[in-house]
């Protein structure tokens, strides 16, 4: 509990602790339980702490959104890779027809944008195939060796 003290975005979380809010329950009009506030805050220690303790990762507010849209609409990467790690869906769509990689780059955090266009290309792909040109990721080729290599004046060097 000190560290929702020292933090004065986590009021209302604090709040819901404090009432014994169950960890599902949507505590205000707008459906928002608190791993949607934990999200939306950035907090990623307490929205780990959530998803420990069961929370709906997928549960819809009223506006459509779960976690994942709060989470990339303030840019919060470690909330969005804990979400995604904890097998969110990425392909909701909240009420205006959003993805969370939609809102990332609407509301100018690329980096979030890009980490979840990257997840869900992977997600896509099957992994018997193999990446190419019209994949999301291309595979780049090279040779490698091991083990020794030749130096200018044509020795080998060991490694």
């Amino acid at each position: 509990m000190l560290l929702l003290d020292c933090n004065p975005e986590v009021d209302s979380l604090r709040h819901l602790l404090e009432t014994g809010a169950s960890v599902n329950a949507p505590p205000d009009p707008c459906e928002q339980s608190p791993v949607h506030l934990a999200a939306g805050g950035g907090l990623a220690c307490f929205l780990l702490w959530q998803l420990q303790t069961g929370a709906d990762l997928n549960q819809q507010d009223v506006f459509g959104e779960a976690p994942l849209h709060k989470a990339a609409k303030v840019g919060s990467m470690e909330c969005l890779s804990l979400l995604v790690a904890s097998d969110a869906q990425i392909d909701l769509c909240n009420k205006n027809g959003q993805t969370a990689e939609d809102l990332a780059w609407s509301c100018g955090f690329p980096e979030c944008g890009k980490f979840l266009t990257t997840i869900k290309c992977m997600q896509t792909i099957k992994p018997s195939e193999q990446f190419n040109k019209d994949h999301c990721v291309p595979v780049l080729r090279q040779k490698r060796s091991f083990g020794s290599k030749e130096d200018t004046n044509g020795k080998r060097k060991c490694w």
